[in-house]
């Protein structure tokens, strides 16, 4: 009955998925809304979701010799002008600062909705040479953007980041760098959040304020929607020229950098709750859950029980296994239930009978699993699973990519896919705005990406009807 009446404090995903997505938030922990609409506070498990996410992507661009700076919260507001097609892209989100102390700003600060502009005026004053190039800074921050809807971890007035910000001799070498990090993004999702990302190239409608070209990587929810959980822009000389950071190059003519900027965000937090969690609250990826195994003692006043409880999660510590034991005075299916709740993704129960016969019983989260396990064989036996659970996971999202992937040559065809069955609908489009307009008008849905392999699934654009040039996959999205 307890375990009963704790899901029950979550409503069905099919019932009312954007309920259910707000439930397992508050429910599992993850955050809490602050006083200051738009803005929540980060709770201790979900910042540790956030942090492994952290950590995984700061060690892989460390690798390929990034480094992490950090630039300032507020920018002038005749620095953030410079480029005028990158403010007006963001000036209906900017937060401003007026006011210090109690005098009114000769200038006003805008509070950063993204840093492009900082790097830039850093740059123009420490590049002058192509000895100083190239440059791959990273910075792990929050920005401020004055949003009218919110949703935790989806869309805030305030979240939290990665932004890489590069400079580059040549077309070539930013544009290797810009593919290269939208490789580093999917590999991520693959490996670690066990998503499978649809990777391509954004239409010019849908591209980043300033940017030449813009990639992303997309993820499909439970319910059908798409996410952009992540893009990488290539800037050309645009802002180079806007900022006049220029270079003596090895010829000795004075050439202007190229440049790139890529992120993802919190974002990713609410991409892993809506692929994989379910009616019982979150289901984590094994390599990003802050806990792997819980340990639930049963009858854990029998002497005896809660030591073992502990030997084993020492001796699961010295194989880097990130182990928790609930040694609180709340009933088993209780336990059970939190546990689940937080999307752990594998259960240790240990309990008299347990010690007396050297077993335990594992369950794996998500598929709910049981076997027995003798003790001697746990740090053999806890790796393999761990690996094999997020392998499911990932195939699991993968098939409902694959289940819920459509293509049409029939406009009639897309709006009845799209109000009926969602998902992500190929279609082919002539390359004109108009008929992108169109379709979100018409169904909501909007153009995610181009693959970066051609497709063609036909001749003509079937909104308009005349000749087709890209392929696109559009989707009703968040």
């Amino acid at each position: 009955m307890e375990k009963k009446k704790f899901v029950e404090a979550i409503t069905s995903r099919d019932e009312d998925f954007a309920r259910w997505y707000t439930d397992v938030c508050i429910k599992a922990e993850l955050m809490d809304y602050s006083d200051a609409k738009g803005f929540i506070i980060y709770r201790p498990y979900g910042y540790a979701l956030w942090e492994n996410i952290q950590k995984y992507l700061d060690n892989e661009l460390k690798k390929t010799n990034h480094q992490n700076v950090y630039m300032p919260l507020v920018i002038p507001e005749s620095l953030f002008k410079k480029e005028a097609e990158h403010v007006e892209g963001f000036a209906p989100e900017t937060a401003i600062v007026t006011i210090g102390g109690s005098e009114v700003l000769q200038e006003r600060l805008i509070i950063r909705p993204t840093s492009e502009v900082l790097f830039c005026n850093h740059y123009q004053k420490i590049i002058s040479s192509y000895r100083d190039l190239p440059k791959l800074y990273n910075q792990w921050c929050s920005v401020v953007r004055w949003e009218k809807t919110t949703r935790p971890f989806l869309r805030g007035s305030e979240f939290l980041w990665q932004e890489g910000h590069t400079a580059h001799a040549n077309e070539k070498e930013a544009r290797k760098e810009t593919m290269d990090i939208l490789d580093a993004y999917n590999t991520l999702g693959r490996d670690l959040l066990a998503i499978p990302f649809v990777m391509g190239q954004k239409t010019e409608k849908e591209k980043f304020a300033g940017a030449v070209d813009t990639y992303s990587i997309e993820a499909l929810m439970h319910d059908g929607k798409a996410l952009q959980s992540g893009t990488t822009h290539y800037f050309g000389t645009g802002f180079a020229k806007a900022f006049n950071i220029n270079f003596q190059d090895k010829d000795g003519e004075v050439k202007y950098v190229h440049q790139t900027s890529w992120g993802v965000s919190t974002r990713l937090i609410g991409a892993v709750i809506m692929v994989h969690g379910d009616d019982s609250g979150l289901v984590l990826p094994p390599y990003l859950a802050p806990i792997q195994v819980n340990i639930i003692p049963v009858m854990q006043h029998v002497a005896g029980v809660l030591d073992k409880a502990h030997e084993i999660k020492a001796e699961l510590e010295k194989y880097n296994i990130r182990v928790a034991i609930d040694d609180s005075d709340k009933t088993p299916g209780w336990k059970f239930s939190e546990s689940e709740m937080k999307g752990i993704p594998l259960r240790l129960e240990i309990g008299p009978r347990d010690i007396t016969n050297n077993q335990c019983v594992l369950v794996k989260r998500y598929n709910r699993e049981k076997t027995v396990v003798n003790l001697d064989e746990l740090v053999k036996i806890i790796p393999t699973l761990l690996k094999e659970i997020h392998q499911a996971m990932y195939d699991i999202a993968l098939e409902n990519v694959k289940a819920n992937t459509r293509e049409t040559n029939s406009y009639d065809e897309f709006k009845r896919i799209i109000n009926e069955k969602q998902g992500y609908i190929k279609m082919m489009w002539c390359g004109k705005k108009e008929c992108e307009d169109k379709v979100k008008e018409d169904t909501q849905a909007t153009s995610r990406c181009m693959p970066l392999e051609k497709e063609s699934i036909g001749d003509v654009c079937p909104v308009c009807g005349d000749k087709a040039k890209h392929l696109v996959y559009y989707a009703k999205a968040y």
